[in-house]
């Protein structure tokens, strides 16, 4: 495993222009998770096609509010 080709979730929100709260997000969801035993310090390291990967795979539906009064 080569770890310049992972990323924390700030690097990879920069590297992607997704928010880092959404890749926060997509891992509390189940859609994302960090490579198995890679840390940088603290930090939970990705893969940016992994990163990629949950937002295509992610439910895209949003709850719609209904206009009957």
């Amino acid at each position: 495993m080569n770890l310049d080709e992972l990323y924390t979730a700030d690097e990879a929100a920069t590297e992607t222009g997704f928010k880092r709260q959404a890749i926060y997000n997509w891992v509390a969801r189940g859609y994302l998770a960090p490579v198995p035993g890679a840390k940088r310090g603290r930090s939970r390291l990705f893969r940016l096609e992994d990163v990629f990967a949950a937002e295509r795979t992610r439910d895209h539906t949003r709850r719609r509010r209904s206009n009957a009064c």
